[in-house]
């Protein structure tokens, strides 16, 4: 992986009712910390509003116990457009995310029984690795995945814990694996293959679309999570998927970035500028750059996108500052810091501070 991508920041979902959605995420998973809270109006993304500024609510949700975070986005002076079409395997975009979990019986046992749509067993990859896939009310899906990988243990008595943790990747559709495997295993730096398999796979046969004959590539990294929060953010993978009797169609097809759905993939980074140079030569140019200009009210930094070969959003964010607790003015300075020296595990543990309590 190029050094300056230190690993997955969060994925982002337009909603129709951010609040609404921030809840959910807290009691299905566990996201009960706001890094921040912000309106406003995202200036530099006018290629992907229809060339018009609007104004728009967002969370950045994430759990304490490791794993990256939610970006949970609104429209808030226009009418969310709805997608024409359910989502397929054999679409492109983002098709799941992966959340970690260290119990998947318990932790879709509990799901379930909140009314959480769960689709079927527990079931393994090509690889052997365990996972359920569910869904939230509003049609994103999810993948619980097996992990041992955590910055906190799980805390409280058995039957109030929660068995999850944060996202650890994600599921992304393509219309050729070949021609996506240089932007995510060269560009991205996700050089291992754990498999490359082509067949109709069982643990798929839940999800829509999840019946048809697909090639699956589920790519790791060999460098372990880097950077200040590495630690906190822990591992993760990217598994893509084309299938061969399907004509995809783009999750955001005919509609803008922010409108219902995964929206993006970011990924927490430094050195810009290096990664910016990384980007061109490959073939993939930054669509956005905020040029330092990037200020969430209560974070601050540098984002960029560029777009895998089928338009699918790839963020990048360099961070300056995040609030610990905005009340008492408590801020982590990480624009400051070796940017591949991990904070201090009390630091980021002060992030707790700001939880939301059901």
């Amino acid at each position: 992986m190029p050094s300056s991508i230190h690993g997955i920041q969060q994925i982002g979902i337009g909603v129709t009712d951010v609040e609404l959605v921030f809840t959910w995420l807290r009691r299905a998973f566990g996201m009960d910390i706001p890094i921040f809270d912000d309106v406003g109006e995202p200036v530099h993304m006018l290629r992907y509003t229809g060339g018009e500024l609007h104004k728009r609510h967002a969370i950045l949700a994430a759990n304490i116990r490791g794993g990256s975070a939610f970006e949970v986005w609104q429209f808030e002076s226009r009418t969310p457009e709805l997608p024409a079409f359910q989502l397929e395997i054999g679409d492109a975009g983002i098709l799941a995310a992966k959340i970690k979990s260290s119990n998947l019986e318990e932790a879709a046992d509990r799901l379930s029984a909140s009314g959480v749509e769960v689709a079927g067993e527990v079931t393994e990859d090509p690889a052997g690795n365990p996972g359920i896939f569910l869904s939230d009310p509003w049609n994103n899906w999810y993948q619980l995945v097996a992990s041992d990988d955590w910055f906190t243990p799980e805390r409280g008595p058995r039957r109030s814990r929660m068995w999850t943790g944060g996202v650890c990747g994600c599921l992304v559709g393509v219309s050729d694996i070949d021609r996506s495997m240089p932007f995510y295993r060269d560009l991205l730096g996700y050089d291992r293959t754990v498999y490359d398999e082509t067949g109709v796979f069982h643990d798929f046969s839940g999800l829509p679309g999840g019946t048809r004959r697909v090639r699956r590539v589920r790519l790791e990294r060999t460098s372990p999570p880097a950077g200040p929060f590495g630690r906190w953010l822990g591992e993760s993978s990217i598994e893509i998927v084309q299938a061969f009797d399907h004509q995809p169609r783009l999750a955001l097809e005919g509609r803008y970035w922010g409108d219902p759905g995964f929206i993006h993939l970011c990924f927490d980074v430094h050195a810009m500028e290096d990664l910016k140079a990384q980007c061109e030569h490959a073939g993939f140019e930054f669509t956005v750059d905020s040029a330092r200009s990037f200020d969430m009210g209560e974070a601050a930094g540098r984002f960029a996108y560029i777009e895998d070969p089928d338009g699918t959003l790839v963020e990048f964010v360099e961070a300056d500052r995040i609030p610990v607790m905005k009340k008492l003015g408590l801020y982590l300075n990480v624009g400051k810091r070796n940017p591949q020296k991990p904070l201090p595990s009390w630091m980021i543990r002060m992030l707790g501070l700001g939880r939301v309590r059901d």
